[in-house]
């Protein structure tokens, strides 16, 4: 079986954007399916150049974005379609797999059937933060999503809100995210005491600004604590501004000693710094089923992490970490407190994280549920 990828980003040395959950994802099981001997494309699109090569045997195609005054939706759309279509026919590709961002696939009619994986939307990212959505943006996902062979999403949260946001009246089937716990490995043995870490993009959507708030109250408890953002600034949907300046004026005094921010680094980079922080934060206000979650939930990390809708799916407040809301900030800083302080609890719960991925989230059983996925549609 012969299968391929449409994404906006994969984690190469030549891409030149941002790399998410989507290009993290996209790459884990790219690279999977080509040990399973299954013939796999990829197919960046919107590139500023175009490009073929290969990484780890599955064959990468950077799409340039062909752009028209007024009308770069549809030339660029356009011109893609035909560009995937003609290496559908030549390489004979079985299924193709798009994720549902922005409705990129909207208009397009593929060769063979079309899997959209529902990794959220613009439209499910903007109701979880009570923003408004793009009416453009809306109509684009609506129209992808009603022009999928199928629709399969990385959780039941994302799935049963997407259906309910476009009216879709479809049968979402729901495989989980997973990685391989084999790569992501627990390494104790050069932690920084009392170190605190959050990893991932600088945005509003993912709690760092109550992040600021609650590092405020942590201090004044106990001024030999650390915490470290790693990962790129964004423009503040509510500001225009930095984020990063955003949460630095939200800092006191004291606080601001004690905070460093590196800017994205390499992934494999990424690994070693969740490694050496004794506690990670991920407070988000929105998420479909994080990978940064799994890859530290698999690294057997202290946790702290919102207990928002996908949350409940993943995390178990009390026994993989501490779940909390991200408003509440005095509730925050005594959960992370407290894994700072009860060491035997905390590091029994960073056990039961790792366990909980092996035993629940399964990389080759998941692997399987893919697989029979893409055969269902052959």
């Amino acid at each position: 079986m012969k299968l391929a990828f449409i994404t906006p980003e994969y984690p190469i040395a030549s891409f030149e954007g941002n790399i998410g959950g989507i290009g993290t994802f996209t790459k884990n099981l790219a690279e999977q399916l080509v040990t399973k001997n299954y013939g796999v494309t990829v197919f960046i699109h919107s590139q500023s150049i175009e490009g073929i090569f290969i990484e780890n045997g599955v064959e990468v195609h950077l799409v340039k974005k062909k752009t028209f005054k007024g009308g770069t939706w549809f030339t660029n759309r356009r011109y893609f379609n035909k560009y995937v279509n003609s290496l559908i026919i030549q390489k004979k590709i079985d299924v193709i797999e798009a994720p549902e961002w922005t409705g990129f696939t909207a208009f397009m009619k593929f060769k063979c059937p079309l899997v959209i994986r529902l990794h959220g939307s613009d439209t499910y990212f903007c109701d979880l933060e009570h923003r408004q959505v793009k009416a453009k943006n809306k109509f684009f996902e609506r129209k992808a999503l009603k022009g999928a062979d199928k629709i399969v999403g990385v959780s039941n949260f994302v799935a049963e809100r997407t259906q309910e946001l476009f009216q879709l009246n479809k049968n979402i089937d729901v495989i989980h995210n997973t990685i391989n716990t084999t790569l992501f490995t627990p390494n104790h043995k050069q932690i920084k005491s009392k170190s605190l870490l959050y990893f991932g993009t600088i945005i509003r959507k993912k709690g760092v600004l109550e992040i600021a708030k609650a590092f405020n109250k942590i201090i004044e408890r106990d001024a030999t604590i650390t915490l470290c953002l790693l990962g790129r600034d964004t423009k503040d949907v509510v500001s225009n501004g930095s984020t990063i300046t955003l949460f630095k004026e939200l800092l006191s005094e004291k606080a601001q000693k004690k905070v460093t921010f590196l800017n994205a680094v390499p992934y494999k980079e990424v690994i070693k710094y969740v490694q050496q922080s004794e506690i990670i934060l991920l407070p988000s206000f929105a998420e479909a089923f994080p990978m940064t979650w799994l890859e530290a939930m698999a690294l057997e990390k202290k946790l702290v992490t919102s207990n928002i809708g996908w949350a409940k799916e993943l995390m178990v407040d009390g026994e993989t970490g501490y779940t909390i809301n991200p408003t509440n900030t005095n509730e925050f800083a005594a959960k992370i407190l407290a894994l700072l302080n009860d060491k035997e609890k905390a590091d029994e719960m960073a056990k039961a994280a790792r366990n909980r991925i092996i035993t629940k989230f399964d990389f080759e059983e998941i692997f399987k549920k893919n697989i029979k996925l893409y055969k269902n549609l052959v």
